[in-house]
């Protein structure tokens, strides 16, 4: 038992200096993993497909997809896991944290700069390192048809006319006949400048409650 437990202190310290979370918040998370995964050493997409919070968000693909995408490893590969175990959920997990007062302006920065990356990812779902009309479109479509107000040819017809937009914005000397390929991540920093994210950007079907860690958005 000393020498099992002993093991999984020096995991949890080595997650800790991966992903910024400390050694509570890392157990806290396990204990949630396992009951996500049924006591597995894995979860699949049908297991986080299952959580009921998710059941209504208009990107439930987009965010489920994001666990098993390689990009948010920080290992510089590409593709995506069938499965993911708990490291690679704790990595993904880490995109979420919010800084804390301790967090020196450059943290912030590059915390800042990771959120936007994920999100990028998230969009960019053919990992081509832009975000092409067919793949906007296709959010847009998805978070306003679904509201039941508004049918697929108009939601088509307003994310055609955000992408011109955002296309005016982040490339303002555009010629008329250029051909807009799509957004890329320098633009979608330029485009989200004004939107602070560090601590905005929660998640909060994971029901985690704690005094050191909150994962639930108000």
């Amino acid at each position: 038992m000393g020498a099992a437990q002993t093991r999984n202190e020096h995991s949890y310290n080595d997650l800790a200096n991966k992903t910024g979370f400390s050694l509570e918040q890392i157990n806290i998370l396990h204990k949630r993993f396992k009951k996500l995964s049924g006591e597995s050493e894995t979860i699949s997409r049908e297991n986080l497909n299952s959580i009921p919070a998710l059941a209504d968000n208009p990107i439930k693909k987009q965010i489920i997809e994001a666990f098993f995408d390689k990009r948010n490893q920080h290992n510089g590969q590409v593709g995506t896991y069938q499965e993911i175990g708990f490291e690679e959920f704790l990595m993904v997990m880490s995109h979420f944290r919010p800084p804390t007062l301790k967090t020196s302006e450059d943290e912030r920065k590059a915390m800042r700069k990771e959120k936007l990356r994920f999100l990028f990812n998230m969009h960019d779902t053919d990992s081509d390192g832009k975000i092409t009309l067919t793949e906007y479109r296709k959010v847009v479509e998805e978070l306003l048809s679904r509201s039941g107000a508004i049918g697929l040819e108009a939601a088509k017809a307003i994310a055609d006319a955000a992408m011109l937009e955002v296309a005016s914005t982040s490339m303002p000397d555009m010629p008329a006949d250029y051909f807009y390929e799509g957004i890329t991540f320098e633009h979608f920093e330029q485009i989200l400048n004004g939107l602070e994210m560090e601590s905005r950007m929660h998640i909060r079907f994971l029901d985690v409650d704690t005094v050191t860690m909150r994962c639930d958005s108000k």
